[in-house]
């Protein structure tokens, strides 16, 4: 009662062994890392913003203050690109390769829950997903002139999985239907919307196949019925039956001027 010590701890004598750290006394059993409670009495600590801990904890207070991987074999703070393996990083060189034993690097290869170095794992053929560049070993997408995880193979705008649905592809990149129509699509000249579906290529516009009709009566037209060009617009053939005859006679010599001017003009030579 008179001179033993008390624990920063618990607040109890100590009768034996004392820890003098972080300016306190201590029962052996008390000294506890603060972040894991770990016994640090025979591992020893190290101060951290006033804290004590173990220098795994430590270790990995500092790697996240700096954002950075922390090794999960060493427990030290990684400069370098780490190694994943089994969703943990790693120093590369703690690993070989388990068919050549060379000293693996960042680029090093996990199948089947080993480890292979990249030219060990190229012979074995199993094909990289273009997206995370780790193996594929269930089921393979072939697309882009690359194999991808299922759930690798994304939209390239809204970045969701394909999941077996049909996707259209533009400079190399993969979209789906929705985002390959808003970016890439032809607008209606009737509706002023992004056609989705079936084109008709008509009068040098594009249509929906529902608005691709007589601007008269309505009717809806294909590129198998004949119709004429009005004020830029299709007119079937019985609307045009019913124009004046001075418009349709007009509309023919617009029409016959047109195809003159599509015509190449042909060149004479004169001969030497």
């Amino acid at each position: 009662m008179l001179f033993a010590p008390c624990c920063g701890s618990c607040g109890e004598f100590i009768i034996g062994r004392v820890i003098k750290a972080m300016n306190n006394n201590w029962h052996p059993g008390c000294f506890r890392c603060e972040l894991c409670d770990a016994e640090l009495a025979d591992l020893g600590f190290v101060k951290n913003s006033g804290r004590h801990l173990c220098r795994p904890c430590h270790n990995r207070e500092k790697a996240k203050g700096l954002g950075k991987s922390i090794c999960q074999r060493c427990h030290m703070v990684m400069d370098e690109q780490p190694l994943m393996f089994k969703s943990d990083a790693y120093h590369p060189d703690h690993f070989n390769c388990t068919h050549c034993g060379k000293e693996l690097t960042a680029e090093a290869r996990e199948l089947k829950g080993e480890l292979y170095c990249l030219p060990c794992h190229d012979k074995m053929g199993v094909p990289i997903c273009g997206a995370c560049r780790r193996p594929i070993e269930g089921r393979v997408v072939n697309a882009l002139g690359k194999q991808w995880h299922v759930e690798h193979f994304v939209c390239a705008k809204c970045e969701k999985p394909f999941l077996g649905h049909r996707h259209y592809e533009k400079k190399g990149l993969a979209y789906c239907e929705t985002h390959y129509n808003q970016l890439f699509g032809d607008v209606c000249y009737n509706c002023s919307h992004v056609i989705e579906g079936d084109v008709v290529s008509a009068l040098n516009k594009a249509w929906c196949v529902n608005c691709f009709s007589c601007s008269t009566c309505n009717s809806k037209l294909t590129l198998k019925n004949k119709f004429v060009e009005f004020d830029m617009k299709p007119v079937c053939k019985k609307c045009y039956e019913k124009f004046p005859l001075e418009l349709k006679k007009r509309l023919k010599k617009l029409s016959e001027m047109a195809s003159r001017k599509a015509q190449p003009k042909s060149v004479g030579l004169n001969s030497a």
